[in-house]
């Protein structure tokens, strides 16, 4: 079922999401961890790999995550009807974000929003064809619901996607095989809304901002009837933090994310 299906499927799967992350014993690593490893390899700022290209929402220079007080707000599960309003408030702010798209019923029925979110700067990763749990799946059927969606998309952008994430969070060794093959890394995160469970906006924004902290990746869901209104007022409070919004890519930077490795903040 794609996830645009009855909320109480979709409630219930990303609840269980939540619980897979609580005592999770997969091998991660951390944002600083990546760019202290890289900085040993002696990459920096100024020739970094695997850079965004400079456009409407990135900064001039790059941002250094180590001085920078950085956070990654990332969207899982669009593009929806409300994501052209969620990119005019992220293009009046400055705000650069990283979307986790879905494939089938988004991917293909908003290729104009896809287009879109690239142009302006913004990083666009894989979040699966049809948002099945990955780990209960095989070989082949794990390919397909990545690899389906990394040509959809490279059929609109130009490029196929180097970042995943994987529906509920559920990985195991035969995705951690399947991701690397496809030049994909694997993105967790360390804020969660629950916003399949609310159409409160004021809710969505106090659960983010107590749970934001410094080189976090915010997880959302622009399809959400509640979510896109409580951006404005997540930004607001994050920025008079002192908060720099980043994409997944800038928080590792200068490391560029390996295929296959999984972060998490």
């Amino acid at each position: 079922m794609p996830i645009t299906g009855k909320r109480a499927t979709a409630a219930a799967a990303v609840a269980a999401l939540t619980l897979t992350l609580v005592g999770c014993s997969m091998d991660t690593t951390a944002p600083a961890d990546a760019r202290s490893d890289a900085r040993s390899d002696g990459r920096s700022l100024k020739n970094p790999t695997g850079t965004v290209q400079a456009s409407t929402v990135t900064p001039d220079t790059p941002v250094d995550c180590e001085k920078a007080k950085c956070i990654a707000l990332t969207f899982d599960a669009g593009p929806g009807k409300d994501t052209p309003r969620l990119l005019d408030t992220l293009l009046k702010e400055r705000v650069p974000a990283t979307f986790f798209l879905l494939g089938k019923n988004h991917v293909v029925r908003y290729p104009g929003v896809v287009k879109r979110i690239s142009a302006e700067g913004h990083e666009v990763a894989n979040h699966t064809w049809t948002h099945r749990r990955l780990d209960q799946l095989n070989r082949a059927e794990i390919h397909e619901e990545l690899s389906r969606t990394q040509e959809a998309i490279a059929r609109i952008t130009g490029r196929e996607p180097t970042l995943m994430r994987p529906p509920q969070g559920r990985i195991d060794d035969e995705v951690t095989e399947v991701s690397k093959e496809l030049g994909l890394a694997q993105i967790l995160w360390s804020a969660t809304a629950k916003d399949y469970s609310t159409n409160d906006s004021a809710l969505i924004e106090k659960r983010i901002l107590k749970q934001a902290g410094r080189d976090g990746i915010i997880l959302l869901h622009d399809i959400y009837d509640g979510t896109v209104p409580a951006v404005p007022g997540i930004i607001e409070q994050l920025k008079d933090r002192g908060y720099t919004f980043v994409t997944v890519s800038q928080l590792l930077a200068p490391a560029q994310a390996n295929p296959g490795e999984v972060y998490r903040p």
